[in-house]
C-alpha cells in the first residue's frame, strides 16, 4: 500500500524547502499550503508536483522572492496589480482577501493581476471563500505559453485557460475547476514522460490530424491540444478560452501582445456577496434546492448516482486529512535532491509521517 503523509508534515516540508531557497517566510507558508491543498483535492499534477519546478524558478531568479505587488489601479470594487512575478499562490490568496473585503461593502470585489508567476491548482483556493458564505470566480492564462489550437485550427495560440468557481449550499459547496482545453499541459507532460497515451483524441499533430499521442506537443514542428469539446464541439471550449483571455490578460492590460517574460500567469479574481444581492438566505435556498434536485435525479444505466461538481474532491480531501495524503509516485523523489542541497531533512516515499 502506498505511503501516506500528513498534510501538516507536507506543508512544513514544502515551507522549509521554499524558505531555504530564499522565499520570504510568509510567502513560503502560503505556497506550501496551496500546493498541499491541490493534492488533498486529488489534483496531483497541480499540487506538490509543482514544488520542484517552483524551486528551480526561485533559484534562477525567474520567480521573485520578496516584496509586494505594485498597484496599477485602485477603485472601490476593482483593483489591478502588477504581480512582479511573485509566487502566484501568495498573490491569489492576497487578492482573495482584498476581494472579500470589498465585496462585504460593495457586493462584489474584483482583483486582476498582471505578471504573476504560476498560480497552481485553482480549486485549492475556493473553499476558503465559500466557508465564509461568499461566491468566487477565479481564472488564469499564461501569456508566455501557447499549447491549445483554436477550434478548426492546427497551430497552438493560447493556454488551457482554466475557469474555476464555487458557491455555498446548505451542505458542501459546489466547486468547479475546468480547463478550456480537453486536458492540461501538466498532464500532457506527465504522460509524455511516462510514455503513455491519452485515452482519446485529445490533441492534433502539426498537420492537424487528431491523435492520442501527447508527445506531439514537443515534436518539431509541434502539435497542439484540442479545445474543450474536441473535434465535434470544440467551438465551445474555444469561445470560453477567449472569454478567459479577456478576463485575465485584457483586463490586466498585459498579455500575449507583450514580450515573453517566461512561465507565469495573468489572473482574474472575483468575489460576490449574496447578502448584498437577493439575500444570503434566499441564495442558499436556491442553491440547495438545485443541488438536492440534481442529487435526486435517477442515474442513467452504468452510473451509481448523480454527484455535484467538486463532490469527489471534497470527499477525497476529508479522507486524506484523516488518513494522510497519497502523493503521486515520484514527487518526493524529485524533491530529495533539493532537500539535500538546501539542508532540509527529506521525507521518504516509504515512510508514513
Amino acid at each position: 500500500m502506498p505511503a501516506r503523509h500528513s498534510a501538516p508534515a507536507l506543508i512544513a516540508y514544502a515551507t522549509a524547502l521554499l524558505t531555504r531557497v530564499g522565499l520570504d517566510a510568509d510567502k513560503a507558508s502560503v505556497v506550501a499550503e496551496i500546493l498541499t491543498e491541490g493534492d488533498l483535492l486529488g489534483h496531483t499534477t497541480h499540487g506538490l508536483a509543482l514544488l520542484a519546478p517552483y524551486l528551480r524558478e526561485l533559484e534562477k531568479g525567474a520567480m521573485t522572492k520578496s516584496g509586494e505587488p505594485l498597484v496599477v489601479a485602485d477603485f472601490p470594487a476593482a483593483l489591478t496589480w502588477d504581480g512582479r512575478r511573485l509566487p502566484g499562490p501568495w498573490l491569489v490568496v492576497r487578492a482573495l482577501d482584498h476581494a472579500l473585503t470589498r465585496a462585504k461593502t460593495h457586493g462584489t470585489g474584483t482583483v486582476v493581476i498582471r505578471r504573476s508567476h504560476h498560480i497552481a491548482c485553482l480549486a485549492a483556493y475556493l473553499k476558503r471563500v465559500t466557508d465564509q458564505g461568499f461566491m468566487v470566480l477565479l481564472s488564469c492564462s499564461d501569456p508566455a505559453v501557447a499549447s491549445v489550437a483554436p477550434h478548426g485550427g492546427r497551430t497552438a495560440v493560447y493556454t488551457p485557460n482554466p475557469l474555476a468557481a464555487a458557491w455555498p449550499t446548505a451542505g458542501d459547496p459546489v466547486i468547479l475547476d475546468v480547463s478550456m482545453s480537453i486536458t492540461t499541459n501538466a498532464l500532457t507532460n506527465r504522460l509524455t514522460r511516462e510514455q503513455r497515451l491519452y485515452p482519446g483524441w485529445w490533441a492534433i499533430d502539426a498537420e492537424g490530424h487528431p491523435t492520442d499521442d501527447p508527445a506531439v506537443l514537443t515534436a518539431q514542428p509541434p502539435g497542439a491540444l484540442l479545445p474543450m469539446g474536441g473535434l465535434d464541439h470544440g467551438h465551445k471550449g474555444y469561445a470560453f478560452a477567449l472569454l478567459v483571455e479577456a478576463l485575465t490578460g485584457a483586463l490586466a492590460g498585459h498579455g500575449r501582445s507583450d514580450p515573453n517574460e517566461g512561465w507565469g500567469a495573468s489572473v482574474f479574481v472575483q468575489v460576490l456577496a449574496p447578502a448584498l444581492f437577493g439575500g444570503a438566505d434566499d441564495f442558499l435556498r436556491q442553491t440547495e434546492h438545485l443541488a438536492a434536485t440534481c442529487r435526486a435525479t435517477p442515474p442513467r444505466p452504468g452510473v451509481e448516482r448523480v454527484r455535484l461538481p467538486g463532490e469527489n474532491g471534497l470527499r477525497r480531501r476529508a479522507d486524506q486529512l484523516a488518513q494522510g495524503v497519497d502523493l503521486y509516485p515520484g514527487i518526493l523523489v524529485a524533491l530529495a535532491p533539493w532537500a539535500e542541497k538546501l539542508g532540509v531533512r527529506a521525507l521518504s516515499e516509504a515512510s508514513v509521517t
